[in-house]
């Protein structure tokens, strides 16, 4: 039994430290809904990906090509009277608008049709602000928006009792903050739903006399009982103040709030809506009259409570019209309500902009459109969204818009300038193709269009995890697929090339070949085929490469890659981000004139083989928590690079504080997800005991901690310390691919911007070295040993300590490793 279906079992009230999307995804099977589907998107994947996959047995679920189509798969579970969620975020809502719109009015009595909407307002892992609630407003789809991570796990039984009661889709909005969070859960209880009763199908709303029978149907009776419903809701929650002055929120805002109430102003009013649409009107007018001075309104989006209040009459103030904020965090509530927050004057951050892996298969392929670009060959490049997005730091991209956008971009370009058939290619990836790109072919190949389109096969949806799509080697149920991408394109006309994505020659020749056909009046799909490295078998990572240096010109050709760099004489060295692109032939060797690379051999056998480590204590004696005294509340903050294992960090907290009895309170996580895989800066929180928001209120946390050492310099970091707190740095240096080492910071002006700070900084990466470890992966582990010797967290003792890691350090050889790694830790504390 995996983690997922365990979780589904537990007993109701069990407490569990949850990802927001887990939470719902469990919540989901314990309340008896009976089937769901989706597209992924980033925040709302894991709801699929990493939940309810695990728990197929209890639930029917999969992925559908597009939003579209899982909207139109969930209408039919909801037509066979099954309960059924559809997962997107927001760009997602956009592409399944038809279907979404079209159903809104549908009044039959069916299963529950719910969709789980994952908003992204920073934006930090989509291209989106746009606020969807107008669109809500208009569709008369009641909306519920989850203020906690309780309320994630609860979410998914209100709304179905909620769709089955009023026929009506229900709309969850979960912000990102909750989906890619974790918080405290009191598991609920369990529940079996029977199906619901369902007349014989009728077309009902398909044909234009019948829609507007369906608006009037709407208007007399799902909209009354909607606004009965969200006014007498106990969801509704006034926070108590003092009277003199309201705020008005909804959300994930409410836990921002609610901090800020804690920690400055006890005596504000919070009024926290459960529902935006419709808008409990009466309790915001209630709530209003009782506050004797100002009332205003805080939430994400653009303005549609405050917009809503204005327009009944209520003076609130808020946002103004042109305000450019999208997501409100700690920093910009204080500033709003008037308190001063510290902002210090750090120097240049290092650039870390996302990349694509080291050992991509799109890398030579990019390599080579790029060189094409810079010399005039290829006048524009039409890009797409997702991993492909990524070529743009490599010249190989020029704009993008939306999923599938690309090649119609290159057909309306070439339509207005013919001679550029042959100067202009569109790039896509191959989810992306079968999401809604095989639109765009079919109507280059109606309209006759020349040209050459690039589809960028890795066989899976890298870039929100390796989800499937009709293009990877099965379905989320494990069976084969019978699609066929090539042989889908030849059908719809085009003329279809493929490449090796490994082979530098024959991509070079592939695309030479496509212009030509594009030249000739011709349209062409040419297929670069490889595999995403993150689905590949472990064992075909090891790969090692080796220079002669005799041979080796110092040119700096081969530096393609953050996998490889220049060692102190000038010639290549290979660092632990090299994947050996995966025992494929190595880019980086194709790409020197010199014959000066070679492959060295798979060496199979670790580091860690070669290193004898003591045995890890099999048993702990762990005292009880109250037997030493706990402080109020812990918080801290990590950033580093993608990789560094923050993630883990924040696993084996939550454990330590499950052990020392915080989960009689509350424990909270907060991590950085989407484009800090691919390389980019990574900032995650922790707090314990008396905390709200896993976004930390600037001068709150007791300890701040870098993994990487220029990433202390980030802008708003080190104001997010409380006074007389500690900053645990690194002294660990990771170069971005292509920045030279003199824009990296130097020592001396760390150190300057630290001055007056408590820092205590150490080499936790030549212990994981030391102990063994090549890739530095226990760094991280260090560094836990470590902070628990700093104040607060020293008052846990060791034993809590060592019983959170081991819990997590399944395999005997790695909690050995981990247990070195910390005790290594606890010993080299310096000031």
């Amino acid at each position: 039994m995996n983690e997922i279906q365990q979780l589904c079992d537990e007993a109701a009230g069990t407490n569990k430290v949850l990802q927001g999307n887990i939470a719902f995804a469990v919540g989901c099977v314990r309340a008896g809904i009976h089937a769901a589907d989706g597209y992924p998107g980033t925040p709302s994947t894991e709801t699929i990906d990493k939940g309810l996959s695990q728990a197929q047995d209890r639930i029917t679920v999969g992925w559908s090509v597009n939003e579209a189509v899982a909207v139109s798969v969930g209408v039919g579970h909801a037509m066979a009277g099954r309960d059924c969620v559809v997962t997107m975020k927001i760009p997602g809502l956009y592409q399944a608008c038809d279907a979404f719109t079209s159903v809104s009015c549908y009044m039959q009595p069916k299963g529950a049709l719910i969709y789980y909407i994952a908003s992204d307002f920073t934006p930090s892992s989509t291209q989106h602000v746009i606020d969807p609630r107008y669109l809500f407003k208009s569709c008369f789809v009641p909306v519920f928006e989850p203020r906690t991570h309780q309320e994630m796990h609860e979410a998914a039984g209100l709304a179905a009792d909620i769709s089955r009661t009023h026929r009506t889709p229900v709309v969850i909005l979960a912000g990102g903050l909750l989906c890619h969070s974790e918080g405290l859960v009191k598991l609920a209880e369990q529940h079996t739903r029977p199906l619901a009763e369902v007349g014989p199908l009728a077309l009902q709303h398909a044909l234009p006399g019948m829609a507007h029978i369906s608006y009037d149907t709407v208007m007399a009776e799902r909209m009354p009982g909607l606004v009965r419903m969200v006014e007498e809701s106990p969801l509704n929650i006034h926070y108590k103040g003092a009277g003199r002055r309201g705020v008005i929120t909804c959300g994930a805002t409410t836990l921002l709030m609610r901090e800020y109430k804690e920690r400055f102003d006890p005596d504000l009013d919070i009024l926290s809506v459960a529902f935006t649409n419709p808008l409990p009107m009466e309790r915001i007018r209630a709530f209003c009259a009782s506050i004797k001075g100002e009332v205003s309104v805080i939430e994400d989006g653009y303005r549609f409570i405050q917009e809503a209040c204005l327009a009944a009459g209520l003076d609130v103030s808020g946002k103004d019209a042109l305000s450019p904020v999208t997501e409100w965090t700690p920093e910009r509530i204080a500033a709003f309500l008037g308190r001063e927050t510290k902002s210090g004057t750090p120097a240049p951050s290092v650039p870390r902009p996302p990349m694509i892996c080291a050992g991509c298969p799109y890398r030579l392929a990019a390599l080579h459109l790029g060189k094409l670009h810079k010399r005039g060959d290829i006048e524009a490049i039409f890009g797409d969204i997702g991993c492909n997005t990524l070529i743009k730091g490599l010249n190989a991209l020029d704009v993008n818009l939306c999923m599938g956008a690309s090649e119609a971009m290159r057909m309306g370009y070439v339509l207005s300038k013919p001679e550029a058939a042959a100067r202009c290619v569109s790039i896509i990836g191959d989810g992306t193709e079968c999401h809604s790109g095989m639109d765009a072919t079919r109507n280059t190949v109606f309209r006759q269009v020349p040209g050459l389109k690039i589809v960028l096969d890795n066989e899976w949806i890298a870039m929100t995890g390796g989800q499937p799509s009709p293009s990877s080697p099965c379905n989320l149920a494990g069976q084969p697929n019978a699609f066929r991408l090539d042989e889908a394109l030849k059908s719809q006309g085009a003329h279809v090339i493929t490449a090796d994505a490994y082979d530098k020659a024959e991509i070079e020749a592939r695309v030479e070949e496509g212009l030509k056909l594009a030249a000739e009046g011709l349209f062409a799909i040419l297929i670069i085929r490889g595999t995403c490295i993150r689905k590949v078998p472990a064992s075909a990572y090891g790969q090692k490469l080796a220079v002669d240096k005799e041979l080796c010109r110092k040119c700096g050709r081969c530096h393609i890659c953050p996998g490889i760099e220049a060692s102190e004489d000038g010639t290549p060295r290979w660092n632990n981000l090299c994947s050996g692109c995966v025992s494929r032939t190595p880019a980086c060797l194709q790409m020197c004139p010199f014959k000066a690379l070679s492959v060295a051999g798979s060496n199979t056998e670790t580091a860690l083989e070669t290193v004898t480590l003591p045995h890890a204590p099999e048993v702990i004696d762990v005292p009880p928590a109250d037997s030493f005294r706990r402080p109020p509340r812990l918080s801290l903050a990590i950033r580093g690079v993608g990789g560094q294992g923050n993630l883990f960090f924040g696993k084996v907290l939550a454990q330590v504080a499950f052990l020392a009895g915080y989960d009689d309170r509350n424990i909270l996580k907060g991590e950085t997800h989407g484009m800090a895989q691919m390389g980019g800066p990574v900032i995650s929180t922790f707090g314990c005991g008396e905390v709200f928001s896993p976004a930390l209120v600037p001068g709150t946390a007791n300890v701040l901690i870098a993994m990487e050492k220029a990433e202390v310099l980030r802008p708003g970091f080190l104001d997010l310390l409380e006074p007389g707190g500690t900053v645990l740095m690194a002294d660990t240096r990771i170069l971005p691919h292509g920045l030279k080492p003199e824009a990296y910071p130097s020592d001396e002006a760390i150190a300057a911007q630290l001055e007056g700070y408590r820092v205590v900084s150490v080499d936790v990466l030549s212990i994981a070295l030391n102990l063994g470890d090549p890739k530095g992966r226990c760094a991280n582990v260090a560094m836990l040993g470590v902070l628990s010797t700093l104040p607060p967290f020293d008052v846990v003792p060791e034993a809590v300590w060592l019983q959170a890691l081991r819990g997590i350090s399944r395999k005997p050889a790695l909690w050995d490793l981990n247990h070195a790694a910390f005790m290594a830790g606890r010993g080299m504390q310096k000031g």
